[in-house]
C-alpha cells in the first residue's frame, strides 16, 4: 500500500487512482471538518470538491516539511475561507444533518445539541481550532501548522473554546 506522500506524488504525475486512494483515506474526516467550517452540506461538498481539485493542481509542490494530512487540511481551510469569505455563515445545521465520520467518544459527544450550538457561536478562529483538535484528532503543532499560526496561539484558542464550552454547559444544567 503506497504512502500518504507516495500517492500525492503519484497525484501531481497526473494518476487519478491515486486522487481516489488518497480521497478514500481522507475524504470523510475533510468533509467533516468542513461541515463544521461551513454550517452547511452542500457548501461543505463544494468545499471539498474545491480542495481535491486544488490538490490535484498542487500535489506537486508538497515539500514534506508536514504530514499528508496536516498539508491536506491546509488546502481545506485555504478553500474553505476562500469560498466563505464575504458570505454571512448560514445557520447551524442541526447535528444530524451534519457530516457523521466514523464516531469515537468525543464526536459521540459533539453530536449533543448543546455543544452544537456552543461550537457555531465560537468565532471561526476558534471553531476551526476546536474542530481541527477535537474531530480530527490533530496534535497542537499539526494545527498550528495547517492554520500558519504559532503553537501559542493554538493553545490559547484552545483554552478560550474549552471555558466557552464549560460556560455552554453551565448553562445547561443550571435550573431554569
Amino acid at each position: 500500500m503506497p504512502s500518504d506522500a507516495d500517492l500525492l506524488a503519484s497525484i501531481a504525475q497526473g494518476d487519478t487512482v491515486a486522487l481516489t486512494a488518497l480521497y478514500e483515506r481522507f475524504g470523510e474526516r475533510l468533509y467533516a471538518f468542513l461541515c463544521r467550517l461551513a454550517r452547511d452540506e452542500g457548501t461543505a461538498e463544494e468545499i471539498l470538491q474545491d480542495t481535491l481539485f486544488a490538490v490535484w493542481r498542487s500535489a506537486g509542490a508538497y515539500q514534506g516539511r508536514s504530514s499528508v494530512s496536516t498539508w491536506l487540511f491546509g488546502v481545506a481551510r485555504r478553500q474553505a475561507h476562500n469560498r466563505l469569505r464575504g458570505k454571512p455563515p448560514p445557520p447551524a445545521a442541526e447535528p444530524r444533518d451534519l457530516a457523521e465520520p466514523v464516531p469515537g467518544p468525543e464526536e459521540r459527544v459533539l453530536r449533543d445539541d448543546w455543544l452544537q450550538r456552543a461550537l457555531g457561536m465560537l468565532p471561526l478562529a476558534h471553531r476551526e481550532v476546536a474542530v481541527l483538535h477535537f474531530l480530527c484528532d490533530l496534535g497542537g503543532q499539526e494545527i498550528a501548522e495547517v492554520l500558519d499560526i504559532p503553537l501559542g496561539t493554538v493553545k490559547s484558542r484552545l483554552h478560550h473554546v474549552r471555558a466557552k464550552l464549560r460556560e455552554s454547559l453551565g448553562e445547561q444544567t443550571t435550573p431554569r
